[in-house]
């Protein structure tokens, strides 16, 4: 059976019914999160018959937000590898060094995970139109996942993000939007078109199940380490769904009975030109202002203002874990030495985690002996023209 059993603020706690369609907290219009009766899946799930079924983020679904199985929309999303970076690890005589490769996954990236979950759940409530506003990944994702629902998408980009981007939601039928200026602004033309139009809103925590797809990264995390967790785990970030998705999947498999209260310190990077979560961090402050001018060419992380910001520090915080921002020099860099050692085309987001792991490293933030996990959360392949 599945185990959703309410939605619940991640602010003012506020409870909802979970049989219906929301965005934000009618209250406080912060967002939703998604509860489960842990206590009767405590007893009826078993942790080591997961090896029986399939190798996708769906292995979990008891713990995920679709009632019915037949309502799952997916393209084989989740269960990526881990890989142990053993010849980067060398170079940089450090021996625990993992890589958890997104850029496999439908579409290219990570994002697939959370538009699984929330296209499912959505068509499952009766929704025929979606929209979304977004910088590249997201916007396949959506794409992909309505096509697969037969529903129309509706993506609003920037409209200087690479062709790649714009061109693959085309061929997957959306309708897209380019807008002159950032993410936000985006948001902003999408908004109007959702009361408008009547469209359900897939934005970056705007409704409460992309969270659930991305959680699935947490589990996997566990599962793919033998139900242990890392030191640290490093985090590209935009909107922040991945970092807090893991977050919460720590604490439901901890009252699962599956993992015990060891967690990762939570490490967020963002680019020197859009670091609004890096500056309130570092300003103890539980909001993070508006950043002016964002400018990076990691796209997925050139977001000027986050809806899910105090869920963002607030993992951080409880992790003990931290925040720091690198240049696109430096992701460059490290996108090149992650090819040349591992194999892997890092998306730019992706190739940050290991600027970010190269200057915790040779501050001490990191000992030698920890267990250290990057995540490479897309594809270099739609970034190739800043090889060019």
């Amino acid at each position: 059976m599945n185990y959703l059993s309410h939605l619940e603020c991640g602010m003012c706690e506020t409870t909802l019914e979970a049989d219906q369609l929301w965005n934000l907290c009618p209250k406080c219009q912060k967002p939703l999160l998604a509860r489960y009766d842990l206590r009767a899946a405590r007893k009826a799930l078993d942790r080591d018959r997961l090896g029986e079924r399939e190798p996708n983020m769906w292995r979990y679904w008891e713990l995920m937000p679709v009632r019915d199985p037949k309502n799952i929309l997916t393209l084989g999303e989740g269960f990526t590898p881990l890989h142990p970076a053993r010849r980067l690890g060398h170079e940089l005589n450090f021996a625990n060094l993992f890589i958890k490769d997104e850029g496999l996954n439908p579409t290219c990236s990570f994002k697939a995970r959370g538009l699984s979950a929330a296209v499912s759940r959505a068509v499952e409530l009766g929704v025929r139109e979606a929209s979304i506003p977004s910088a590249g990944n997201a916007g396949n994702a959506l794409a992909a996942y309505a096509a697969l629902a037969g529903i129309q998408a509706h993506i609003f980009m920037p409209s200087d993000i690479p062709n790649p981007f714009i061109n693959e939601c085309k061929v997957l039928g959306a309708q897209v939007t380019l807008i002159d200026g950032f993410i936000t602004d985006c948001g902003k033309v999408a908004a109007e078109s959702v009361k408008k139009y009547n469209r359900f809103d897939f934005s970056t925590l705007k409704e409460p199940y992309r969270l659930e797809g991305k959680k699935t990264m947490g589990y996997e995390l566990a599962e793919q380490m033998h139900w242990t967790l890392p030191d640290v785990v490093i985090y590209p970030t935009g909107g922040g769904t991945g970092l807090v998705g893991m977050w919460k999947a720590f604490a439901e498999m901890e009252a699962l009975g599956w993992i015990g209260p060891k967690r990762p310190r939570m490490v967020v990077v963002q680019a020197e030109g859009c670091a609004p979560m890096v500056k309130a961090f570092q300003e103890g402050r539980e909001f993070a202002p508006l950043w002016q001018g964002a400018k990076t060419i990691a796209d997925g992380m050139r977001v000027p203002a986050a809806v899910g910001d105090f869920l963002i520090i607030r993992a951080v915080k409880e992790s003990q874990g931290t925040a720091l921002a690198v240049s696109d020099a430096e992701i460059l860099e490290s996108a090149g030495r992650i090819g040349r050692t591992e194999g892997i085309f890092p998306a730019p987001e992706g190739a940050a985690t290991l600027s970010a792991f190269l200057k915790l490293r040779a501050n001490g933030w990191i000992k030698d002996h920890e267990i250290v996990v990057l995540f490479n959360t897309g594809s270099g392949h739609k970034y190739s023209h800043l090889w060019d």
